[in-house]
């Protein structure tokens, strides 16, 4: 793979500061923007167009709460759809007469929509803009969560979970693309970290939500909020995101087209060496979610509400490391080091989960191995946005599909870890904590085998 960026993306030095880019279009949502609309050249170039003003401040502090709560929202929604099912998965398992694996494949159909979904919702979105697909997946999304609520199997309810995931991807993948439009370089890393502070609490209260409900009703109660949650979201979209993504800026072309642009993107080493970082890192990250349910619950004997409640205090952390490395270190470390120090401090808690799970360390109760969990989960508050932002500042001609490969490659490698920490069963944690050094191991083979951080890029490439 060559270092350079795809052969289509322009060779201009892109604006440290945030670029947004109202649609000049007519929407009965409220504008993002009161700016002028400039040209996307000169905006791409850093140069202010002639006759452009910036917005007013006040206008852009309104505009800058509004779209960080909207794609918030947006980001939050699979890790909803995931984490306020988990405390219910031992009672499904029991309540549809299916083995432990099985149930565990409803979690993997809903990752594995949710990837391949974002390879054609993202090129569509480069194609015909942000708000028309996001609102046709959003309102697919609720119809297929209500019907996971009625499926009376195990096997209609992983196909309802597939079409869940489908249609749930124009949420995540439009997400990045929209912070794309409006943002680059260290401000964009800022700006995802401050996403972290949003979604980041999903999966704080998803299982808290999720217990609660499983005292009041069983596991198709948890759907029935979901089928809340995603109806109200869909609302706010409607009402409150304009189009970011001008009739100028957006791709021609069909499907030939779109493959061209993804096989350019692939085609670009560093992109694609933080594609895999970033997937073999939520790898880790989905073997945990998958796993902790039955780990802390069946062998350590938690109730649901305490494993919500270790979930919750092992999200806090994820945030609270998300917004030092976006308050604190964007800017004044690089985003290469804020990387590798996550990916060192993953392999070292996988290290010590698997040590410990084999019996090396004699029989350890709940709070060594939660403690360990929290190291891990707290420090994808450095991998994550750190992975998203690199990735992106080397595509603005095409952040959609650019989106897409990352959020694809992350879904599709957490889909093929899921099944495998279950794989000898509900009485061990041996496989969990496999999958996940392994998957710590190969997300550093990427970082500095593709990535390589100590040397130089082209300007498109630089991290701040």
């Amino acid at each position: 793979m060559s270092e350079r960026g795809p052969s289509t993306a322009p060779s201009h030095e892109p604006s440290p500061e945030p670029s947004p880019v109202p649609s000049p279009e007519k929407s009965s949502a409220p504008a993002l923007s009161t700016a002028p609309v400039p040209d996307p050249a000169t905006v791409a170039a850093g140069v202010p167009e002639a006759g452009t003003a910036p917005a007013p401040l006040a206008a852009a502090r309104r505009t800058g709460l509004l779209v960080t709560f909207v794609l918030g929202g947006l980001t939050a929604l699979p890790p909803l759809s995931m984490d306020m099912y988990l405390p219910a998965l031992p009672e499904v398992t029991n309540a549809l007469h299916s083995p432990a694996a099985t149930v565990q494949l409803t979690l993997t159909s809903c990752l594995a929509g949710m990837a391949l979904g974002q390879l054609v919702i993202g090129p569509m979105s480069d194609k015909w803009g942000r708000r028309r697909p996001l609102l046709i997946g959003m309102v697919v999304y609720v119809l297929a969560t209500a019907i996971c609520a009625l499926a009376p199997t195990a096997e209609l309810l992983i196909g309802f979970r597939l079409l869940q995931g489908l249609a749930g991807a124009a949420a995540i993948v439009i997400a990045r693309a929209v912070v794309r439009d409006l943002y680059d370089g260290v401000e964009m890393a800022r700006f995802f970290s401050t996403l972290m502070l949003i979604s980041g609490a999903a999966p704080i209260v998803a299982p808290l939500i999720g217990g609660q409900v499983l005292r009041f009703a069983d596991w198709r109660g948890v759907f029935v909020v979901l089928t809340v949650v995603g109806a109200a979201l869909t609302a706010v979209v409607w009402r409150s995101l304009d189009e970011t993504l001008p009739p100028e800026r957006r791709q021609t072309g069909g499907v030939g087209a779109a493959l061209r642009t993804m096989r350019g993107l692939l085609g670009d080493r560093v992109f694609a060496g933080y594609t895999l970082t970033g997937g073999f890192a939520f790898a880790v990250l989905f073997s945990y979610i998958s796993a902790s349910p039955f780990v802390v619950q069946e062998i350590y004997g938690a109730s649901p509400q305490a494993f919500s409640l270790l979930f919750g205090v092992n999200s806090v952390g994820l945030i609270v490391v998300g917004q030092i490395n976006g308050k604190l270190l964007v800017g004044r470390v690089s985003l290469d080091k804020a990387l590798a120090v996550g990916i060192g401090i993953i392999t070292v808690a996988s290290v010590a989960l698997l040590l410990m799970s084999t019996g090396v360390f004699g029989e350890v109760g709940l709070f060594p191995v939660a403690s360990a969990l929290f190291v891990l989960m707290s420090a994808m508050g450095l991998l994550l946005p750190n992975t998203n932002a690199q990735a992106l500042m080397r595509t603005p001609h095409a952040a959609g599909s650019a989106s897409a490969l990352l959020g694809t490659s992350s879904f599709l490698v957490g889909a093929i870890a899921s099944p495998l920490v279950g794989i000898a069963g509900e009485d061990t944690a041996v496989p969990m904590a496999l999958v996940q050094l392994v998957c710590s191991l190969l997300s550093a083979v990427c970082f500095l085998g593709m990535c390589r951080p100590w040397r130089p890029r082209s300007p498109m490439a630089a991290a701040g």
